[in-house]
């Protein structure tokens, strides 16, 4: 009861995203389903805005974050991890000191920095920043530390260098951890909001949620609320996608049984 009761307003909005907008204050609370139906709230989406190329845009740039962000910090959690140099313990540190920062500190540099690398208005911009997350690497070391050592080892013995036993052993056993950093990266930049806005000046490089704000704030005496529900229905898709995509990897013990005592 308590998960249809959490799930029941995204039905409703995707339900009336059919319904026309004249319509939507007629009806009535707590129904099960909204009536008349009609597709002419996502046609006129797609007449009023580029709406197209928000959607290319966020998932371009969200896609090519989520897969940097998850190979540097597999990368970095596994030097962690396993190496052993100089300073070691102390730059683990300064990492986890950044995420003691909130990221609206840091809007202001990383602005400049932009701008004095002309990349403003550019996918640069709007992915170089998210690469680097000290939450994503303080997760993959702290998996590689849970993940035993009697495999690498065994592949040390049969010949193989650091870089064949990450790629060949440790990357695949940590397939739940990397599935994880990568559903919360690609949520975090398909939502993000606050930077895309700062750093692009064109429609041709909007994303959804800067797109759907300023296709909101268009209206000055009357919001159409059928095609904002149908706008925010297009923005859950790939949200959705790839949490149904990665569930199955949310598991507590990959290795159970993988290794004998």
């Amino acid at each position: 009861m308590i998960a249809i009761s959490m799930l029941y307003p995204f039905f409703a909005m995707i339900n009336l995203s059919f319904v026309p907008n004249g319509e939507i204050f007629n009806q009535g609370g707590g129904k099960l389903l909204y009536s008349p139906l009609t597709v002419n709230n996502y046609s006129s989406v797609f007449e009023k805005i580029p709406l197209w190329k928000y959607f290319i845009n966020s998932l371009f740039v969200a896609v090519l974050t989520t897969i940097g962000q998850v190979i540097i910090s597999a990368l970095a959690g596994y030097a962690f991890a396993r190496m052993t140099f100089k300073y070691r313990d102390a730059l683990f540190l300064l990492i986890l000191i950044t995420m003691l920062v909130p990221p609206q500190v840091n809007i202001i540099p990383l602005f400049f920095l932009m701008r004095q690398f002309h990349w403003i208005n550019t996918y640069q911009a709007l992915i170089l920043p998210g690469l680097f997350g000290g939450f994503g690497i303080f997760l993959m070391r702290q998996y590689f530390l849970g993940l035993p050592k009697d495999l690498e080892e065994s592949a040390k013995i049969d010949g193989c260098n650091i870089f064949t036993t990450f790629f060949k052993i440790a990357l695949p056993l940590a397939t739940p951890a990397i599935a994880t950093l990568a559903i919360f990266t690609f949520v975090s930049s398909w939502n993000s909001f606050m930077w895309p806005l700062i750093v692009t000046n064109t429609e041709s490089m909007r994303t959804l949620p800067v797109g759907l704000a300023i296709f909101k704030g268009s209206f000055r005496e009357i919001t159409l609320w059928g095609d904002l529900l149908a706008c925010s229905v297009i923005c859950t898709i790939p949200v959705v996608g790839v949490f149904l995509l990665g569930k199955k990897y949310f598991i507590n013990d990959i290795l159970q049984g993988g290794v004998k005592e």
